[in-house]
């Protein structure tokens, strides 16, 4: 698989910190960007959307420690190529990744 650099940025240093969900997910598809999260309001937004961007990692199952955090990013950023990441979910707990591609059903 090819290797990707990746760069990132907290939305604070956007001057997105008083920013709302949807204007986070506009600023993500303008710059095609993905969001990592572990706020489920995101997956809902992009559900009830139907859009097919922007991608989103979506940490979930408790606290992680920075570390643990970095580690699970890197198993997700080494396993999946962008262009999957930048039109999917990718949940990410522990124990495993699911991807799941946009657009997400209503369901």
């Amino acid at each position: 698989m090819e290797k990707y650099q990746y760069d990132g940025e907290h939305v604070s240093n956007l001057g997105l910190a008083k920013a709302s969900d949807k204007e986070i997910l506009e600023k993500a598809r303008e710059e095609n960007a993905v969001i990592i999260t572990a706020d489920l309001d995101f997956p809902r937004l992009l559900a009830l959307s139907a859009d097919k961007g922007p991608g989103l990692i979506l940490f979930r199952g408790g606290n992680y420690s920075d570390k643990e955090m970095s580690d699970l990013l890197t198993r997700v950023l080494e396993k999946i190529e962008f262009n999957i990441l930048s039109r999917s979910v990718c949940v990410v707990d522990k124990n495993k990744i699911r991807v799941t591609h946009l657009p997400l059903s209503r369901k």
